[in-house]
């Protein structure tokens, strides 16, 4: 991933919140049949690795060892940003189209896990956080489900790790701006239906001040 140093994005509480916040990972790997992608949920485990599962019918299991790398990526929120944001624009006209965007970039080393604990600890894991988000304490957990189902649902699946060994990670939020167009640009994403990236544009302005 090209990035500008004013771009390079260092602070880990922000990597991980746009991890956090964009949780299905596009997960790359060369093999045999050439290069595979797929867009799996990841998330952070206990041990510092990313946890994951595939389908058993998914041929990344089969395409690809224990022990070779990969690359997961994370996209955050983006947007297009207009000239016509630019309060300067008017004054010379020497401004031209960009997009505003947050990504992370995870290189690590891959290991599939066929036994039932890890399945469970996977899915659990996964279950546990999300459901909490969406439905509080009325989460769905997977003692819910019949056994004999559940035992069924886990039987298809093959949960997985990845190592991580190198992280490169975007912030591009118009810091290459003054502070004039620099609030335009946050204007006109809010004004644009892109109040997300507004904000984290401003909270990361105001935190640089």
């Amino acid at each position: 991933m090209y990035i500008p140093p004013h771009f390079q994005e260092l602070d880990p509480a922000e990597i991980a919140a746009v991890m956090e916040a964009a949780p299905l990972a596009c997960v790359v790997a060369q093999t045999p049949a050439g290069l595979v992608a797929n867009h799996l949920p990841l998330l952070s485990g206990p041990d510092g690795t990313l946890i994951g599962h595939v389908a058993l019918a998914n041929d990344l299991h089969r395409l690809i060892a224990d022990g070779q790398e990969v690359l997961a990526v994370f996209r955050g929120e983006d947007a297009y940003v207009s000239p016509n944001f630019y309060p300067s624009k008017p004054e010379h006209h020497r401004h031209v189209p960009t997009w505003n965007y947050q990504a992370v970039h995870i290189h690590g080393t891959i290991t599939f896990q066929h036994d039932d604990h890890a399945k469970r600890a996977a899915v659990g894991l996964l279950t546990r956080i999300h459901e909490r988000r969406v439905n509080g304490d009325k989460a769905w957990r997977m003692a819910d489900a019949p056994a004999d189902y559940m035992e069924q649902m886990l039987a298809n699946i093959v949960a997985f790790r990845i190592r991580m060994q190198r992280t490169l990670a975007k912030s591009k939020l118009s810091q290459n701006r003054d502070a004039r167009d620099h609030a335009g640009a946050v204007a006109g994403l809010r004004a644009s239906g892109h109040a997300g990236l507004a904000e984290r544009m401003a909270r990361r302005a105001t935190a640089e001040d």
